[in-house]
């Protein structure tokens, strides 16, 4: 039992170490937290990056529907 509740604390304590050296480097490569201001909320991020990028799976236009490359053809 003495083997678990010092692995278990070996473990707890590295997990404490890589999340507080994340949260030093994640706050200094940060600019924002360099020059005191806050990151605004009026950066207009891609609402839709894959229609953008052209990749985006359905139709992309949900009132005009795409025509068929070739028509089908009609059987008398």
């Amino acid at each position: 039992m003495h083997r678990v509740r010092v692995g278990a604390l070996g473990l707890a304590a590295v997990f404490l170490v890589v999340m507080l050296a994340t949260a030093f480097l994640r706050a200094a490569g940060d600019p924002s937290v360099i020059n005191g201001t806050a990151p605004t909320a009026n950066a207009q991020a891609p609402s839709e990056p894959l229609a953008e990028l052209g990749v985006a799976p359905g139709n992309s236009d949900p009132v005009k529907p795409k025509s068929p490359a070739i028509p089908p053809k009609r059987v008398p």
